[in-house]
């Protein structure tokens, strides 16, 4: 049966090239005898020794190459000399995805359903009644000959610049960061993120323009030179990517987030999905990979073009072997991003505390997302001039990067807004809120994420809170419950904080409610930070109004972690 035909109208997990992903249920033939499976794979041309026994995952395997050889056979018999096929197990033993490229949108429909009714007639017949398979392939290939083509994809093939940026946290940074250095060197940038598409500075269409609809429009606009495109997952796997390929290519990192959808459900098989904005990448552009994160690191495999990889540590092995390979790096020395290359000397770029996003080196995970952009930026042919300037130009506050570690002074509480929306992005928030703390001062914390993600996330990250602040309180997100309750919410929270000895944890309606009853119990020098989704305009309003202001980040802290050196300022 099929459960899904899904047109991917752009490079994606399957191939480089727009394809079709069909979704089959071969519950009948999963449920075959050991005989009558074998003689299923004889009727489509195969040597099957060891069906399996029904519903096991041998049997799943032998159905996979009953599916791509019956994909084969029908596109011969339909016209089609060599058809291009992938096959992967399903979510089940009886599900099979497989896919093939299209040219044609009314045929490649037609053939997926053609395919679909004719392995299930192949699958429910028994030994003594089963039909003639070459009969049943004829009477599909006619069936797809006879279908109307259709129209083709339309898929831009860029004539403009492009840089395409993915990973699990980072990556709308980035995008901001890169888009600023590249209209600092005075190119017309649009860019797409989480947030908007934006056009020259201007946002002209607001809400998640991340998949391939917000790079269509922004590569349709006239006049750009520059298109950053922020390249979520979702888009990816829903629709595939919205452009033909890149010139520049930026993954972030792989972490846990988003596992259990789309049939997602491990890191590698998320990195997997990332790597495909990395396959498609020009011989002549760059891929620029995280050197401190393995999955992202392995990538460079995956392109034709030169990897350029940035790491916090000037040390790394990975850093080095991509130095002999004949790539460049971007990493942190005595207190500088700077950037290698193999036979020539290092090139320091700027001070990390000159740059206002790192708040003075204590945000290591903006360090990184600096040295990412600087990268990509060099490798786009931006001017280095344009580019330190930019860095030392980048503001973490509601203009440049909202939402993303923007720090308020009110009345002596450093408040913190920041996404936060996993357990990396909290790990990096808690650091900067502990580096921020005066002695004797207390940390304070919002809680709260999406409720689309696993039950042992929302645990995991209760937890962390728990641990990493004095007081935690739960602020609701109603808007991204995603198909909980708010009780079901607050009990995985509570759960996760019990884990650490936590056992009291207020709650409040909204993250505005949660920020206010904290902020009703600290003292001048606390740090409070809000994990904001749904509210972020009506904090920022809230912070305003009562006289809030952005904060300045003490710029005599020393440069923390790996690559500092002795360095201070």
């Amino acid at each position: 049966m099929l459960t899904e035909l899904r047109f991917l109208d752009g490079p994606n997990l399957y191939f480089p090239r727009p394809a079709v992903k069909l979704t089959l249920d071969l519950t009948a033939a999963s449920q075959l005898d050991a005989g009558t499976a074998a003689a299923l794979g004889r009727s489509v041309g195969l040597k099957v020794a060891g069906p399996g026994e029904p519903a096991s995952g041998q049997r799943q395997l032998v159905l996979e190459r009953v599916a791509r050889a019956a994909a084969r056979a029908l596109a011969r018999a339909a016209g089609t000399t060599r058809l291009a096929v992938r096959v992967r197990a399903g979510t089940d033993p009886a599900c099979v995805v497989l896919a093939y490229p299209w040219r044609h949108r009314g045929r490649a429909q037609v053939f997926g359903e053609e395919l679909a009714a004719l392995l299930d007639a192949l699958g429910s017949a028994s030994v003594d009644g089963r039909p003639d398979a070459a009969q049943l392939v004829a009477a599909a290939a006619a069936n797809v000959a006879a279908a109307d083509p259709g129209p083709g994809p339309d898929l831009p093939a860029p004539r403009i610049k492009v840089v395409s940026v993915t990973g699990t946290n980072g990556k709308t940074t980035v995008t901001r960061l890169l888009a600023h250095l590249a209209m600092t060197a005075g190119r017309r940038t649009g860019w797409t993120n989480t947030d908007g598409i934006y056009l020259s500075g201007e946002l002209v269409e607001e809400g998640d323009w991340s998949g391939p609809g917000g790079a269509r429009r922004v590569l349709a606009e006239p006049g750009l030179q520059v298109a950053v495109l922020e390249t979520a997952r979702g888009g990816l796997l829903l629709r595939g990517m919205g452009v033909a390929h890149n010139d520049v290519s930026v993954v972030t990192n792989v972490t846990a987030d988003h596992l259990g959808l789309n049939g997602i459900d491990t890191l590698d098989q998320l990195a997997e999905v990332k790597a495909i904005i990395v396959g498609v990448t020009r011989a002549s552009g760059w891929t620029v990979l995280n050197a401190d994160d393995p999955r992202t690191y392995a990538m460079r495999a995956r392109s034709k073009a030169r990897p350029w990889v940035f790491s916090l540590d000037p040390a790394s092995p990975s850093l080095r072997a991509t130095l002999d390979e004949g790539g460049r790096g971007a990493t942190v020395v005595d207190g500088d991003l700077v950037v290698l290359q193999a036979g020539a000397e290092p090139d320091h770029l700027v001070a990390v505390q000159e740059v206002p996003m790192t708040l003075g080196g204590l945000s290591l995970h903006n360090v990184a997302n600096a040295l990412a952009a600087a990268a990509a930026a060099l490798a786009l042919g931006l001017p280095r001039a344009a580019v330190v300037q930019g860095l030392t130009t980048f503001q973490p506050d509601a203009v440049d990067n909202p939402g993303r570690m923007n720090l308020f002074d009110l009345a002596g509480v450093t408040v913190i807004v920041d996404l936060a929306h996993n357990e990396a992005g909290l790990e990096a928030l808690l650091h900067v809120m502990n580096g921020l703390r005066p002695a004797g001062s207390a940390t304070r914390l919002v809680l709260g994420i999406a409720g689309d993600r696993q039950d042992e996330v929302l645990v995991a990250v209760a937890a962390m809170a728990a641990r990493g602040v004095d007081d935690v309180l739960i602020g609701h997100k109603r808007r991204y419950l995603r198909g909980r309750t708010t009780a079901e919410m607050a009990a995985l929270y509570r759960a996760g904080a019990g884990e650490v000895g936590v056992h009291d944890l207020d709650e409040e309606a909204t993250e505005l409610d949660g920020l206010r009853r904290l902020l009703e119990r600290s003292a001048p020098g606390d740090v409070v930070a809000v994990m904001c989704h749904a509210q972020r305009e009506e904090i920022y309003a809230w912070l305003k109004g009562r006289g809030a202001r952005p904060a300045q980040v003490i710029q005599d802290r020393a440069v923390q972690g790996p690559g500092s050196g002795s360095k201070t300022s």
